[in-house]
């Protein structure tokens, strides 16, 4: 009997406990920043919801390694736990594809083509002519929701692989600049779904 609870209480001190820090420290990392990048992007309800379970599943974390500040092995399995809840994070919002950007076009071909295959999508844009450092050059500007982001990079390098752009983030938009019967949510009403149609003017 002596031997049967010695095994659990080893068990229980060395892979149980260890597993639940870990992967409550995950979880609560995760959240956080996730939490961080919604809060930049104007989702404050779901940010404040995302912040209570953060903090409810830290305290968790923590009240165990408190319980054994004798152990060095939790102090690495905490940190191992806030490295990895950091990396899941960010991976877990690029999924989501939260937001809008602001993606910039820079070509020295003519991008005739390029926008009108864009404007066939019904992106919206704006194209000049502007003069670079070897000469002529197309700038094209335009807003659009991150999750329509490949398509549209995807694009730009069929039309020129060569072609310089780069990709902001917005915390808001004003006007219309989104394709044609895109839903956005609103971020006030994240929780319940409500959403809108931004109409082309």
């Amino acid at each position: 009997m002596d031997i049967i609870n010695y095994f659990s209480e080893n068990v229980t001190a060395l892979l149980l406990i260890p597993l639940l820090i870990f992967f409550a420290r995950i979880f609560d990392v995760s959240l956080g920043t996730i939490r961080i990048i919604l809060v930049s992007k104007g989702y404050r309800t779901v940010a404040s919801l995302f912040g209570f379970f953060e903090a409810l599943i830290w305290v968790t974390a923590a009240s165990q390694v408190m319980q054994n500040l004798n152990s060095f092995f939790y102090y690495v399995v905490w940190a191992f736990g806030f490295a990895m809840g950091t990396y899941v994070g960010v991976i877990f919002e690029q999924k989501l594809s939260l937001g809008q950007v602001i993606v910039r076009v820079i070509t020295n071909k003519d991008a005739s083509d390029l926008v009108a295959d864009l404007r066939e999508r019904k992106y919206h844009l704006t194209s000049v002519n502007a003069e670079g450092l070897h000469g002529p050059v197309t700038l094209i500007f335009m807003v659009l929701k991150r999750v329509d982001m490949k398509e549209v990079i995807g694009t730009i390098k069929d039309f020129n692989p060569n072609a310089f752009y780069s990709v902001e983030d917005v915390r808001s938009v004003s006007g219309s600049y989104f394709k044609k019967n895109t839903v956005v949510e609103t971020p006030r009403r994240f929780f319940n779904l409500e959403k809108f149609t931004l109409n082309r003017k």
